[in-house]
């Protein structure tokens, strides 16, 4: 994987035949106090602007003196160098960069990441407890599934085919939202505001970033879409972040046409790193009519991969 020069990232022996990558925090935590630091106007925090400036947003004194710490100071952490800044010192820059909850979340697991007797990041994809299959299959009728680190797809329900496409017949890395959303031309026709979709995919990743600098899998994941989507390299050196646990998405489905739906995505209890998302329609709008359209499409295509797999085995 060639580096991009917003995706720098360290080679680290592996069990593999070559050595494996990882995002390199230093430059992650670097570049995302930068941009922080340029979407910032004097202005808008109360500062008289004076000078002429080289490049937008806050300088770095400016930052420093809102944070209440010395020039010298943030500059070491904003080189990268925050291992032993305290948690009241990344609070305080925090709130002079006006960060988000998530984003706050993100700028302490940059620059406080766990450090000694930590094991390496399994590479493997998330295993859904049988009682969650359970609840998805109980969930017919609305479409559901289970995701977990990197975005990737782990379970899901017919009707959650029928609504977004039928992950049975991808491999299982490739189901992946962010490869779906960036590779596949499928998806841009979908999601009416495609845009908005690609920056939440991005936003969660960036997320997944902070938390985990060392999974090969998420690094390699990264490296790919970098090379193949002008679109993803866009969004990534914007170092945005997001978190949404619910909203409204609108769908143009090639078979049920314009859908709104409600989406709520709930963190799964016992494994922190996989939610629950499912999506519904306002009840009485042609979209709730739609959608029950899709459901009962979907039951009729999982009976007929059924009875294919009893064929194939019988």
């Amino acid at each position: 994987m060639a580096d991009h020069p917003e995706l720098r990232t360290e080679p680290e022996a592996g069990p593999g035949p070559g050595p494996e990558r990882r995002l390199d925090p230093r430059s992650e935590l670097t570049e995302f106090l930068r941009t922080r630091r340029a979407r910032l106007k004097p202005a808008d925090v109360g500062l008289a602007e004076y000078g002429r400036r080289r490049v937008p947003g806050l300088r770095r004194e400016e930052l420093a003196q809102l944070a209440g710490v010395s020039v010298a100071y943030y500059t070491r952490l904003e080189q990268g160098n925050g291992h032993n800044v305290s948690v009241e010192v990344l609070d305080a820059v925090s709130r002079a960069l006006r960060l988000s909850e998530a984003e706050h979340a993100h700028l302490l697991h940059l620059a406080r990441p766990a450090r000694h007797g930590r094991r390496p990041a399994p590479a493997r994809r998330g295993q859904v407890r049988p009682a969650v299959r359970e609840l998805l299959s109980a969930l017919e009728g609305v479409p559901a599934y289970v995701w977990g680190r990197r975005s990737d797809v782990l379970a899901w329900n017919s009707t959650a085919s029928a609504l977004f496409g039928d992950w049975a017949e991808r491999a299982p890395e490739e189901r992946n939202w962010a490869r779906i959303t960036f590779l596949d031309p499928a998806a841009r026709r979908l999601f009416a505001d495609w845009q908005a979709k690609a920056a939440d995919v991005v936003g969660q990743l960036r997320m997944d970033a902070g938390r985990h600098v060392d999974d090969p899998l998420l690094a390699a994941l990264i490296g790919e879409l970098s090379m193949k989507s002008e679109d993803f390299r866009t969004l990534w050196a914007a170092h945005d972040v997001r978190r949404k646990s619910h909203g409204d998405i609108r769908l143009l489905h090639p078979l049920a046409g314009a859908l709104t739906l409600r989406y709520e995505t709930l963190a799964l209890p016992g494994d922190p790193e996989q939610s629950l998302s499912t999506y519904h329609a306002e009840p009485g709008s042609p979209s709730e009519e739609a959608l029950r359209l899709l459901a009962s499409w979907g039951a009729d295509a999982s009976r007929d991969r059924s009875a294919v797999t009893r064929d194939r085995s019988g």
